[in-house]
């Protein structure tokens, strides 16, 4: 298994890659002016250092709040719909967080070939580097495998940058040596962000993903409560997001996920909607 280190070093797919420019929004931009020009300010009127303190504060709570909106495009760019070049295709992207789980995704790789249905697998890294032959016969099958951090930690919207660059690196090499490529996309841990990951995204040219709806399928042990979520008014274009590791168990132990799965590929096929892998949603952009 490959170590979480210190270092930065990228693999050798790196190499050559453009890295796309960070452009920050306009949110960022303020909080940066805001914490260049406190100290100068500060320095030439005393008496305003406690509104300083308050504005600083404040920044860094909005800042958390909207970490904390996994939809919100206001740290960064964000991928909760496909474009529209997908949309025009009836596509929808599935895609499947916190694998993979031999239990699991090995079943969830014959139901998409039955259907014919291609997916995005957003793998943690420890995962990625205990299962390889997993995660190889995820990359045979035509779906693409994407970075979900090394070890999911809960607080990842907390970390420092350093920390941050560790969980997404870590990921990304460990990917390459099991598969010969890098994945294009990533998903932070719960959806929630860092103000300081969309510069960290772009150094390693990946794309942040959420989700334009969820099944909450960690959760609820429903399967039709689920596939409602899913389903109900369900549209071309959408990005799809369940759970092939970590996921609930029905009353009878089983899965949620393999209990949900087949129905929803059954209600796409009938909607005439294309499941498809965020590559392929995104190759024409």
């Amino acid at each position: 298994m490959q170590r979480l280190d210190d270092t930065d070093a990228l693999d050798p797919s790196a190499a050559g890659r453009f890295v796309p420019r960070w452009r920050p929004t306009p949110a960022i931009r303020l909080s940066i002016w805001l914490h260049v020009l406190v100290i100068p300010t500060g320095v030439a009127w005393p008496a305003a250092w406690l509104w300083l303190l308050v504005a600083v504060l404040g920044n860094h709570l909005l800042l958390g709040l909207l970490g904390m909106w996994p939809r919100s495009q206001m740290l960064g760019d964000n991928l909760s719909r496909l474009p529209p070049p997908s949309r025009a295709k009836r596509q929808v992207a599935l895609t499947f967080d916190d694998g993979p789980d031999p239990d699991v995704t090995p079943i969830v790789l014959d139901l998409l070939d039955r259907h014919a249905a291609k997916a995005s697998f957003f793998c943690i890294g420890q995962h990625v580097a205990a299962y390889p032959e997993l995660v190889r016969d995820i990359i045979r099958r035509g779906h693409s495998v994407e970075n979900h951090s090394y070890r999911h930690p809960y607080a990842f919207a907390c970390y420092r940058p350093s920390a941050l660059r560790r969980e997404i690196e870590a990921t990304q090499r460990e990917i390459y040596a099991i598969t010969g490529s890098r994945p294009a996309f990533f998903r932070a841990p719960m959806g929630l962000r860092s103000p300081l990951l969309d510069f960290l995204l772009a150094q390693s040219s990946l794309r942040y993903v959420s989700w334009t709806r969820r099944g909450l399928d960690c959760f609820s042990r429903n399967p039709a409560t689920v596939l409602k979520r899913l389903t109900r008014g369900l549209t071309a274009g959408e990005v799809l997001l369940l759970h092939d590791g970590s996921c609930a168990r029905t009353k009878d132990g089983d899965p949620i996920l393999l209990a949900v799965l087949p129905s929803l590929l059954e209600h796409l096929t009938r909607r005439k909607l294309q499941p498809v892998s965020l590559p392929i949603a995104c190759a024409d952009t």
